[in-house]
């Protein structure tokens, strides 16, 4: 198969979100041109669910966030060959971000997505999920605001359920029914594509943050 040829960087540049130095505050109406609610991916990879859910949901606006800048600008030509203004992408450590630049109560949904287990103990303080991380996502959803969290690792998800259930007062919510994707596109992720493919069992946890305030229609993660 014949790779997609990437886009010059300055027809990127739209796409692509600088993370501030020094850490301030972000602004996403002014990052974005409008006060549309916004939702935030870490750990997009290549971007299957951002251009999914940028095409669904053109009234909502959507971070990504991704430490590998060979993915960042992948993505980032899947969004402009189609023109797909509502997503800004940043290179950054999403633990960091959170605190020090996503402001409270700022974000619609948070979406985590087969994010990589580090098999090795020496390692396991690499993961994205830890107590730091799961008080963060709280702190940065509005009131009736969701944290979306998928897996195919059995043991990295009794940790993020464990984690979220100790370190956040975020209620969890009904999983949906899931029946098997008609196509290639109704899969979340590359990964989940494979790993559906080759029947893996896949874990998931959807959470609410919750409180008076009624929520907007959420984008819904795809089934």
């Amino acid at each position: 198969m014949r790779r997609a040829r990437r886009l010059p960087l300055e027809e990127l540049q739209p796409y692509l979100l600088p993370v501030p130095d020094p850490a301030a505050p972000l602004d996403f109406k002014a990052v974005f041109g409008n006060d549309h609610p916004v939702e935030m991916e870490v750990g997009f990879g290549k971007g299957l669910f951002l251009v999914r859910v940028a095409q669904e949901a053109p009234a909502t606006n959507f971070v990504g966030v991704e430490v590998v800048r060979k993915y960042q600008l992948f993505t980032a030509t899947r969004l402009a060959k189609r023109g797909l203004r509502n997503v800004r992408l940043v290179l950054a450590d999403a633990r960091w971000l959170l605190e020090a630049c996503v402001p409270a109560g700022s974000l619609q949904a948070v979406h985590v997505y087969y994010p990589d287990p580090w098999w090795k103990k020496r390692h396991e303080k690499r993961r994205v999920f830890t107590a730091e991380f799961a008080a963060g996502c709280e702190r940065c959803l509005r009131v009736g605001g969701r944290l979306y969290v998928v897996t195919d690792v059995p043991e990295y998800f009794a940790v993020i359920t464990d984690l979220v259930a100790r370190h956040t007062r975020l209620r969890p919510l009904p999983l949906p029914d899931l029946r098997d994707p008609s196509h290639d596109m109704d899969y979340l992720t590359n990964f989940e594509r494979k790993f559906r493919r080759q029947g893996k069992p896949i874990h998931r946890a959807f959470y609410e943050k919750a409180g008076s305030e009624p929520a907007e229609r959420l984008a819904p993660p795809p089934a």
